[in-house]
């Protein structure tokens, strides 16, 4: 059984290593108070490093890297305060990978830091806010220490952890860190109405974070028997929920569950979350399981883009040279709507940012997705659906949802760049 320690007493120092690697969960599942306290503990127990996610707070900051070094799979939020001073690593790589990584000894997790609900009548402990990779990191963590919180809901969840498990519970009464959705944009609302249209009543949808997803879920009030798989999910979920939209009904693979790794937003959903059980925790490996995606009739996958250049390549990760974004699982997302019947893998953006097109002719940055997971992209100019286009077909398409004010200069770039290769028109290359 786990050793209960307040948390006034806890000292970390006593089970974190010098040389250890270190993982909490990501958004609004970071025990904040256990993180508080390593950091505050981290010049006497010596260089050790962190893991971290999509962060909620700003608890990790750039006066810790005098000890701690940091790696991310993601330069959002308070991680770009990391990235501008040159202290954080990013691991690039398919956010399925991630819990085979942190099986592995390449990248071990030394020491696992949760934040847990009460225990259940069996004194199991379910996963609280988040699932995903957390399972993979609980099967080779050396230490685990979880901050036990009365106002963490219990969530449905694909298992539960053993208390044996366990080797410290902190007890605490700290409201989790919450992620409210900023109001969407005139252009978000214009860029979700037409993503709206591509959705079909009974589909089962995939979504990411932020105003523009927020929006997109918010254009949906009037379908019918939708369904929920994806990473996270938002506020904006139980909206679709209280309206009757969102049912499950249809979905062909956990009927009636809105299925996620992660929650990611105010109370009102951890609240929702911990009364309904249609509400389902699920591990990386299963929410981003190819065979799960596929499986699903009608998948609407809906990601976002830093860039998409004429033939379909996306830029999710670096902007003007500074990493802002993530590979995420965008690419896990994207090839199981390829590969459901009636499904529908989309990438929406605005066609413009601070007056530069969005919509170019060669990425800035690195190729998130390849062209040869085409898409459907769209803008608040239009919708251009990739798949089964040549390349010539594609920078049509492609011209057409830029800004108006962009498309000359566009087509411009393109023609004093083409040549046989870039055109499409060589005969050359491997089958």
């Amino acid at each position: 059984m786990p050793t209960e320690i307040p948390l006034a007493d806890l000292d970390l120092r006593r089970h974190v290593r010098a040389g250890d690697t270190v993982l909490w969960g990501q958004g609004c599942a970071e025990p904040r108070p256990l993180v508080e306290r390593l950091l505050a503990d981290r010049a006497d127990i010596g260089p050790f490093r962190c893991f971290l996610g999509i962060p909620a707070a700003d608890t990790v900051r750039p006066e810790h890297t005098d000890v701690v070094s940091f790696v991310s799979y993601c330069g959002t939020g308070a991680n770009r305060e990391l990235i501008r001073a040159g202290r954080l690593d990013i691991l690039p790589g398919h956010y399925s990978t991630l819990p085979q990584l942190f099986a592995s000894d390449e990248f071990r997790i030394d020491v696992l830091l949760l934040l847990v609900p009460p225990p259940d009548p069996d004194g199991t402990f379910r996963y609280g806010l988040a699932q995903e990779y957390l399972t993979a990191a609980l099967a080779r963590a050396r230490v685990v220490i979880a901050e036990v919180n009365e106002l963490v809901p219990r969530v449905e969840c694909g298992g539960r952890l053993d208390p044996d498990r366990i080797d410290v519970v902190v007890p605490t009464r700290r409201p989790p860190v919450e992620m409210p959705s900023r109001p969407p944009a005139q252009i978000d609302l214009a860029i979700a109405r037409r993503v709206a249209e591509l959705v079909p009543d009974g589909a089962t949808l995939q979504v990411g974070l932020g105003s523009l997803p927020s929006a997109i879920l918010a254009q949906l009030a009037n379908h019918r028997d939708l369904g929920v798989h994806s990473g996270l999910v938002t506020d904006a979920v139980v909206d679709l929920m209280s309206a009757g939209v969102v049912t499950g009904r249809r979905k062909t693979v956990d009927r009636g569950k809105v299925v996620t790794g992660l929650l990611m937003g105010t109370e009102r959903l951890f609240r929702a979350a911990g009364h309904d059980p249609a509400f389902q925790l699920r591990e990386t490996t299963y929410t981003h399981d190819p065979e799960v995606l596929a499986a699903q009739h009608r998948f609407v996958a809906v990601n976002s883009a830093l860039q998409v250049d004429l033939t379909g390549q996306i830029n999710a990760e670096e902007v003007g040279g500074e990493y802002v974004g993530a590979v995420g699982g965008a690419v896990d997302f994207l090839r199981g709507a390829r590969r459901s019947p009636g499904g529908v893998p989309v990438v929406a953006l605005p066609a413009t940012s601070r007056g530069t097109s969005r919509i170019v002719v060669q990425l800035s940055g690195p190729v998130s997705t390849a062209r040869s997971d085409a898409c459907v992209v769209v803008t608040e100019h239009g919708v251009a659906d990739l798949r089964r286009l040549t390349l010539a077909q594609r920078r049509e398409r492609m011209l057409a949802i830029a800004a108006p004010e962009h498309r000359p200069a566009l087509a411009e770039s393109l023609r004093a760049s083409a040549s046989p290769a870039r055109s499409g028109t060589t005969r050359a290359g491997g089958r």
